[in-house]
């Protein structure tokens, strides 16, 4: 069990998932100026494309660095409950711009297959090699920190990092078709930027369904339940747990549980017992930021 508080557990998240995510902000960085440049160079439209959706990882990241930021902020007056929503809603913000993104490619890539033009440069097969690598490396790096920091927005940008390397890999794919296959295959490039902006949308649509159902505050995963139930069934006193209610804020959950206690017991022992219950979640393993108890009589309606 860690003993840390939430506060601590919110803190080191943060930390942990700040330092990934400008990680890999810098990495997206280098790699867009990378494949726009030598798309432009190479006269590859896949290469530009995907260039561009380097660009919206790094406004992605910035997102969700701000939302992690927001996320860590302790409770005020004007915000009992935290700012945890800053995360889900940072997800649907770049989930938009990503399906927008994706439109705007596809538009271009039609443009340049129904256009004259020539096969890419060789030179460009090189390149989506580097980004390939990186990207791969990128996804598997966030993916491990968002999952031990506990962050869905962490996780979903390494989605987006993976998503990147597949448009990546269509972009290899079609280039080196353009090459192999001479003037016959030359618009290769642009039907595989049309598969980049397939994966593009659908990352944005299932980037978007992720944040909407946070922001209206979907259940917390079984287990969450199942770990809340036994640590306040487990408090002397407590005869049996009725109904349980567990929703993500950001990097910390919301509980309202309801305990039964023998129906005999006076009010003021009831308060205790409920108090009881809350400071053991509290201080469970569990980043929770705050409890709701509600004390029944066992076998009453």
């Amino acid at each position: 069990m860690d003993s840390r508080s939430t506060a601590e557990q919110v803190r080191a998240a943060y930390t942990q998932g700040a330092r990934a995510t400008i990680v890999a902000l810098v990495v997206s960085a280098f790699l867009a100026v990378l494949k726009i440049g030598a798309g432009i160079v190479g006269d590859s439209y896949a290469l530009v494309a995907d260039g561009v959706e380097s660009v919206l990882d790094i406004f992605s990241g910035l997102l969700v660095l701000g939302g992690l930021r927001a996320s860590a902020a302790e409770p005020t007056r004007a915000y009992p409950y935290g700012r945890g929503k800053a995360e889900p809603l940072a997800a649907l913000v770049v989930a938009t711009v990503l399906l927008l993104a994706a439109v705007g490619i596809a538009a271009g890539a039609i443009h340049e297959i129904v256009s004259p033009q020539e096969a890419p440069a060789p030179f460009t097969l090189i390149v989506l090699v580097i980004v390939l690598i990186a990207k791969e490396g990128t996804y598997r790096w966030l993916l491990v920190r968002g999952r031990a920091a506990g962050s869905r927005a962490i996780e979903v940008d390494a989605w987006h990092h993976r998503a990147d390397a597949l448009t990546s890999f269509a972009a290899f794919i079609g280039i080196s078709m353009a090459l192999v296959g001479g003037e016959r295959w030359v618009r290769a490039d642009d039907w595989a930027a049309l598969v980049a902006c397939a994966v593009i949308a659908w990352n944005g649509v299932r980037l978007f369904r992720g944040g909407l159902r946070e922001v209206l505050d979907v259940a917390a995963p079984g287990e969450v339940h199942d770990r809340v139930r036994a640590i306040a069934a487990a408090c002397e006193g407590v005869v049996g747990v009725d109904e349980i209610r567990v929703r993500r804020s950001g990097l910390v959950y919301l509980v309202d549980i309801h305990v039964e206690v023998a129906g005999e017991i006076s009010v003021r022992d009831g308060h205790s017992l409920g108090h009881h219950v809350k400071d053991r979640l509290l201080g469970s393993e569990l980043p929770i930021l705050d409890v709701l108890v509600h004390v029944e009589p066992y076998g009453g309606s």
